[in-house]
């Protein structure tokens, strides 16, 4: 089984870092596409697809390296 929740922790807080240092309010990211919801379960480190990783880099103008550079590694457990 894999065990991806620090991961997507870290990506949760990783993005709203970047979000406030662009002075992005999450109901600014609603002009991107993403329901304030969705953006709001994103930044609580909810499990994201690949699409949505790639419109959270054109959204915030990162580049996808840079996102998740040092992000602790998802585990296969044993379950």
């Amino acid at each position: 089984m894999l065990d991806a929740s620090k991961f997507f922790d870290a990506l949760g807080n990783r993005v709203r870092s970047i979000r406030k240092s662009r002075h992005y309010t999450q109901e600014d990211m609603i002009d991107f596409g993403f329901s304030a919801r969705h953006w709001q379960q994103i930044e609580k480190g909810r499990p994201i697809t690949m699409k949505t990783l790639l419109r959270i880099t054109i959204a915030l103008d990162v580049p996808l390296s840079q996102l998740v550079r040092g992000l602790p590694r998802p585990l296969l457990t044993e379950k």
